[in-house]
């Protein structure tokens, strides 16, 4: 399914390119801007303006790798293109939702958030919320040490200092078990844009601090449609290509060969009624996915955001999941953020977790498609049995079931009186049920003793480099 026409697609290219050569984009940073100059770059109209003529940002997509991969902590990797597959990752926030009550995340909060993540069979990475507890300068790398403790799959910090980067980096590399990150990535990074035309003097130093060693990053680009962007879909994504297409031009010049996913699936509406940023909308939707057709259209993958504005799990958390997620999903968006999150992304749910989690096998059965074959076209069967209603007992039944459907396990597939005789309750009702079965028990330790030690050694001296 495409939202943008081939012509489209040029119409936004051509767009960003008059973007980038004739306004440019703000950069307070004077390396950078040297560094670029002596690219091929140009002043820009103002001061801290830098112009990105169209063969510097064409030398740019020619050095960005094609496929990025993203290790696990279990061993497995995955492959990501522009042409697929998707995955499904959780979401940064600030408060994790119990009921209908939002509290600040803590640290008891976070490792809950990773079991249940971990039992969640179509996530493929967690993502690092925000802890309360922790100074602000190490909420990064703590996290990174505490989604490495709790779960096996992919991981995703997020970066507040810029020196928190040096920081994960020496956690990652004792995470990769003697392999380099580049071999083995089992994080990865990402950091946006200040919209209009905006990468920040932070943003900048992030880039630089972390280059160098193939650690895979998002370059997220996030615009609000009709306050920090045109109010045209349109015109949003083509600001949005622009600044991502800025972004990764710096980051391929400090590090040729730098794996980058091309984010503009976190681009967004405003509310003009309640000045909130809008995630659930179809025009969220509908921007996301042209992000991702953007991303296709320069080879690189690509990722979006799936959230709700509603406050807790339900019904409206359900349609407008099913919506955004479902969108995403048929335009092959290769990171699909958010599952679990609510509150236009500012906060999580265990429970809409495990809902989002099938939600995601929904998404995947209608992203497959139909497979047409001799096998699938069943002509034979259809010979032999002709009148007879026995293919519940047929081989080619029993051969093909388990592909051909899903069977949800949260979902209601029953009739009503076995619903009545198992206490009559809701989807969010079940989910919480999972949650608290998933949460018995003490957390499993993956991690040897020996790297735990090296972790706490490593958070240490980096508490106390910052703190002081």
């Amino acid at each position: 399914m495409s939202v943008l026409s081939q012509v489209g697609i040029e119409q936004i290219n051509a767009t960003s390119d008059r973007i980038l050569d004739e306004i440019g984009l703000r950069l307070e940073d004077e390396s950078i801007q040297a560094l670029l100059l002596s690219k091929g770059a140009k002043p820009g109209r103002e001061a801290n303006m830098i112009r990105f003529p169209k063969p510097l940002v064409d030398e740019a997509l020619a050095a960005a790798p094609k496929t990025v991969r993203l290790a696990a902590m279990d061993g497995s990797h995955v492959d990501l293109t522009a042409h697929g597959p998707s995955v499904f990752w959780t979401g940064n926030a600030m408060f994790g939702v119990e009921g209908k009550e939002a509290r600040p995340i803590d640290e008891t909060f976070f490792v809950k958030m990773c079991r249940v993540g971990q039992a969640c069979e179509r996530i493929h990475a967690v993502v690092g919320p925000m802890i309360t507890e922790y100074p602000s300068y190490s909420r990064d790398f703590v996290g990174l040490r505490l989604l490495a403790e709790n779960t096996t799959k992919h991981l995703r910090p997020c970066i507040y200092t810029p020196d928190g980067t040096v920081a994960m980096r020496e956690m990652g590399e004792v995470l990769a078990g003697g392999a380099t990150l580049k071999e083995r990535p089992v994080y990865s990074l990402g950091y946006t844009s200040v919209s209009p035309l905006t990468w920040s003097p932070v943003a900048l130093e992030v880039f630089r601090k972390s280059s160098g060693h193939g650690v895979p990053i998002m370059i997220n680009a996030e615009p609000v449609s009709g306050a920090t962007g045109p109010v045209t879909l349109a015109g949003s994504i083509a600001l949005a290509n622009a600044e991502a297409l800025a972004g990764l031009t710096i980051l391929q010049l400090l590090e040729p060969g730098r794996p980058c996913v091309f984010n503009l699936g976190f681009n967004h509406g405003f509310d003009m009624r309640t000045a909130v940023t809008r995630t659930g909308s179809p025009e969220c939707a509908l921007l996301q996915a042209g992000g991702a057709e953007m991303a296709r259209s320069h080879d690189l993958p690509s990722a979006s955001w799936a959230s709700t504005e509603s406050m807790c799990a339900d019904g409206q958390a359900a349609y407008e999941k099913v919506i955004m997620g479902l969108m995403h999903a048929l335009s092959t968006a290769n990171i699909i953020w958010g599952m679990g999150q609510l509150e236009s992304q500012r906060a999580i749910s265990l429970p809409q977790m495990v809902i989002d989690d099938e939600l995601a096998a929904f998404w995947l059965r209608l992203q497959r498609g139909i497979e047409v074959s001799e096998e699938t076209l069943a002509y034979d069967v259809i010979s032999e049995l002709g009148w007879h209603a026995d293919y519940l007992g047929h081989d080619h039944t029993l051969a093909h079931f388990r592909t051909e459907a899903i069977y949800p396990k949260l979902a209601w597939t029953n009739r009503r009186e076995p619903w009545n005789e198992a206490g009559s309750k809701t989807l969010t009702e079940r989910a919480e049920d999972r949650v608290a079965e998933l949460l018995q028990g003490e957390p499993p330790q993956y991690l040897p003793d020996d790297t735990q030690r090296e972790l706490m050694k490593l958070q240490e001296k980096w508490m106390g480099r910052l703190g002081a």
